[in-house]
């Protein structure tokens, strides 16, 4: 009995030190470490996330989207959290377009998960749903993935880096990262909880780039037609707004296909479009007239050196002739007049040798070098564009101050910086970098330039029935691996228009042409002028049509040879006011279901004018297809992601 009693207080002890010791650990666990295992607790449910700023858009001058963030959703179920679980598998279907046995099928497990993406407006009828989470999603779209490619460049989703524009802008564009917690289930998968948000996301600013869609668009299907014609190595494209530094449209194409922003970041020897640059500084200093005459030589010049070729040779020549005709006797006879500091001053000062200071990574400077590291010939190569390195963009801002009455701009991209909610946090204003030359010299040059595009001058293929064009061809030897490479040429043609009151500087460059002739002549100059007579055609190019028909001669058009890059539908501006019958209204043509870049090309060349709305591909036109209306009037496209 004994025995059964110490057995029993055993026991009765052993327990008690037990719920003694399990008390004494409850404590610790509730009062000293109540607060970790909480933490732990919420950590396994819980989990702090960053949340991602939607980027700011980049559009056109005029407001077309060119880079755009899209916001889209993965959709994740808890099928034991629906209120409903015999018809929501239906709602869930019917939102998100997809088979009503798929969507069982999934809700047959735990949790079931649907990637998409779908839209915020595919699922906005599932907001409301219990047990419906949503996964947004940040997705940069842009509208017409080869606009500008090479100079817009890409976001680097992905982990990779930003490229082109959207890297040089990203501190604008990028916004602020929110935070949030999010839950998990219990398999780790995570989804929004709005009401756990602890700092929202701010939006990055939209940036209006200085382009023209429009002339955009023009200036790269004439490159690329151009290109293919000539079975070139490549080209570029420059246009620019003097009065502003705004550069309207940027195109570079290559024959292999890869995108590189070649017209800022290429340098090449320009050849005869800098001869103007060199008559700049003998007319600026005084060291000639402009009835100054020299020998042509026949067409051949030998100098200590070298000897020099003139392919349109005159028995003598004055200083119009020279550029007229881009004799290279000529200008090698006129340089001597020049000092070297005096030659090398005014290129310099058009900016030849120095980054514009463009908004553009990794800019190119070309290269000009100073007088002490000239050698003999330098004087004379530099007057006909050699041993001087340019980018067409340079080539752009130099002939920009001739249009500008001598005075360099500091070119640019940006047009405006807008916040989120639409203020304008910076609007651009012309940046001038210098004085190069006086009014009236700016004026000389421009006459001489215009001299080029009139019968017997080497740019007279680029001229238009409407309207004067000032401009230089220029035609250099390639250099491949520092050595002139045989048989390669680079094809240039910078030109203003129009003459008087230039309101558009084009740089044309062409890679080592190999079909048909090298000549910038019959390469680079007819590529400008059916560049300009498509811009003409279209109101919505950034051009001053009342200015514009101030200058435009009295002259009528002519019947127009079809050629690729140029427009089949022409329209002379200022209208003529005369007595001939107007066109007869015309049917609209059927361009559903084709992109936008082929609706608006296909209704410019019907004589309509358009106005895009949304994008994507077409789903309708206002007025119908089929529909008669005048030429000239105009056609509302509608894209089937709306705006």
């Amino acid at each position: 009995m004994a025995k059964l009693t110490t057995r029993v207080s055993f026991i009765e002890g052993s327990l008690g030190l037990l719920l003694l010791a399990l008390l004494v650990r409850s404590a610790q666990v509730q009062l000293f470490q109540g607060a970790r295992w909480s933490a732990e607790a919420k950590q396994a449910r819980t989990e702090h996330v960053v949340l991602e700023a939607p980027r700011g858009a980049l559009l056109d001058r005029h407001g077309t989207p060119i880079a755009l963030t899209q916001e889209t959703y993965h959709v994740g179920i808890a099928p034991n959290e629906l209120r409903d679980p015999d018809h929501d598998p239906e709602t869930i279907a019917r939102v998100l377009h997809l088979p009503l046995m798929k969507v069982e099928d999934e809700l047959s497990r735990h949790y079931a998960y649907f990637a998409g993406p779908f839209t915020a407006g595919t699922v906005q009828g599932l907001r409301d749903v219990r047990g419906v989470h949503l996964e947004p999603v940040l997705n940069r779209f842009y509208p017409s993935p080869d606009f500008a490619r090479a100079f817009i460049g890409r976001a680097g989703e992905g982990g990779q880096k930003p490229s082109g524009l959207e890297r040089t802008l990203d501190t604008l564009l990028a916004g602020t990262p929110g935070a949030a917690v999010v839950l998990k289930d219990r398999a780790g998968r995570e989804y929004d909880s709005p009401a756990r948000r602890l700092q929202s996301p701010v939006p990055g600013n939209d940036v209006v780039l200085t382009l023209d869609a429009e002339l955009q668009e023009i200036a790269q299907r004439s490159l690329r037609l151009a290109l293919e014609k000539m079975d070139a190595d490549g080209g570029d494209v420059v246009m620019l707004d003097p009065a502003t530094g705004e550069v309207l449209a940027v195109a570079s194409e290559r024959r292999d296909g890869v995108s590189r922003p070649s017209a800022f970041i290429d340098a090449y020897e320009p050849g005869s479009v800098a001869k103007i640059f060199t008559a700049a500084a003998l007319i600026a200093d005084h060291r000639i007239s402009l009835t100054d005459r020299v020998s042509g030589e026949n067409g051949k010049y030998k100098m200590q050196d070298r000897t020099l070729v003139d392919d349109h040779p005159l028995p003598t020549l004055n200083l119009a002739d020279a550029i007229r005709v881009s004799s290279n006797i000529a200008m090698a006879k006129f340089v001597t007049r020049l000092d070297h500091d005096d030659e090398y001053g005014m290129l310099r000062d058009f900016g030849l040798g120095t980054p514009t200071g463009i908004e553009f990574p990794a800019e190119a400077s070309g290269r000009l070098a100073l007088p002490k590291e000239w050698s003999r010939p330098t004087p004379t190569s530099l007057a006909i564009g050699y041993e001087v390195s340019v980018t067409p963009l340079q080539i752009a801002a130099a002939y920009g101050a001739i249009a500008n009455d001598g005075v360099l701009l500091e070119p640019t991209l940006v047009r405006e910086v807008r916040a989120p909610n639409g203020d304008i946090l910076y609007r651009h204003q012309p940046e001038p970098v210098r004085r190069v030359v006086s009014p009236a010299v700016a004026r000389e040059l421009r006459q001489l330039l215009a001299g080029v595009v009139s019968s017997g001058g080497t740019g007279a293929s680029a001229a238009l029935a409407t309207f004067t064009l000032a401009a230089k061809t220029g035609t250099s030897r390639q250099v491949v691996n520092g050595h002139y490479k045989a048989g390669a040429y680079n094809a240039s043609f910078a030109a203003l228009f129009p003459a008087d009151h230039p309101q558009l500087v084009v740089v044309v460059k062409v890679e080592n042409p190999r079909k048909g002739s090298y000549f910038a002549a019959e390469t680079a100059a007819p590529v400008t002028r059916a560049m300009l007579e498509q811009a003409l055609a279209s109101r919505t190019v950034a051009l001053d049509r009342a200015r514009l028909s101030a200058v435009a001669p009295a002259a009528g058009v002519g019947e127009l040879e079809e050629d690729p890059g140029l427009a089949p539908y022409v329209v002379s501006w200022p209208p003529a006011h005369d007595t001939a019958a107007p066109a007869p209204p015309r049917p609209v043509p059927d361009v559903s279901g084709r992109t936008l870049r082929d609706a608006v090309r296909l209704l410019h060349r019907r004589g309509f004018h358009v106005v895009i709305k949304g994008w994507g591909s077409v789903q309708k036109t206002w007025p119908a297809a089929g529909v008669e209306a005048a030429a000239g009037s105009l056609v509302t496209v509608f894209g089937d992601t709306p705006q």
